[in-house]
């Protein structure tokens, strides 16, 4: 008998008996206690302390702070359903900087992104609580590999889409959509602690609330 037959029929042979599941608590919080400004008081806080660059400005400015932070770039890609208001500034700055949409008709190849500057894509939901941005493939966001080969991403979110809490965030997503989950710029560190930035995704995060 290999090892993995003895694996197999152990395991056989504790559900042979059909054991029931224990039930799951669910006593932890699933909702806010802060209101709106606290919210965003506290996402804000946490992403500068994970070292994103975070902006907050009202709706109406999107496009003049999206070509603000654009400004020297030669290229960047957004993915096909990100709000055409929003790269109004960038286009019309006398073609400076070369715009690449992604779409299901014309998908860049990873040769393609990793050539760009940046990426802009809008967010799902973010939880103020952890400083995560979760993004859910929608086509305001685009596919994952989008947001995480470029060595900077821009992320506009809207303050509406705030959270608090996790269990909040979670059941504002589909859950088999391919999500993506941001807390602060790609960092890893070594045995030493020595911090090493853009190792599994952009190098530069930086976070555009829409207020």
């Amino acid at each position: 008998m290999s090892a993995r037959d003895e694996v197999m029929n152990r395991i056989k042979s504790a559900l042979r008996d059909a054991p029931v599941a224990p039930e799951i608590p669910r006593n932890y919080r699933r909702d806010s206690h802060m209101d709106a400004g606290q919210r965003l008081d506290l996402l804000v806080d946490r992403l500068v302390d994970y070292k994103a660059n975070v902006f907050v400005v009202p709706a109406a400015d999107a496009s003049a702070k999206l070509a603000e932070l654009l400004a020297g770039s030669s290229s960047i890609v957004v993915p096909h359903g990100l709000p055409e208001s929003w790269l109004a500034a960038v286009k019309n700055d006398a073609g400076t900087v070369r715009l690449q949409v992604d779409s299901p008709e014309r998908r860049l190849t990873v040769e393609e992104l990793d050539a760009v500057d940046a990426v802009v894509t809008a967010a799902a939901v973010a939880v103020a609580e952890t400083g995560t941005i979760m993004l859910d493939g929608s086509p305001s966001q685009g596919r994952r590999v989008i947001s995480l080969v470029p060595d900077r991403h821009i992320c506009l979110l809207l303050a509406q889409d705030i959270v608090e809490v996790l269990p909040e965030a979670i059941a504002r997503l589909e859950p088999t959509s391919p999500q993506t989950w941001i807390s602060g710029p790609s960092a890893t560190s070594d045995i030493e602690l020595e911090r090493v930035e853009g190792v599994h995704g952009p190098r530069t995060l930086d976070v555009v609330i829409l207020n």
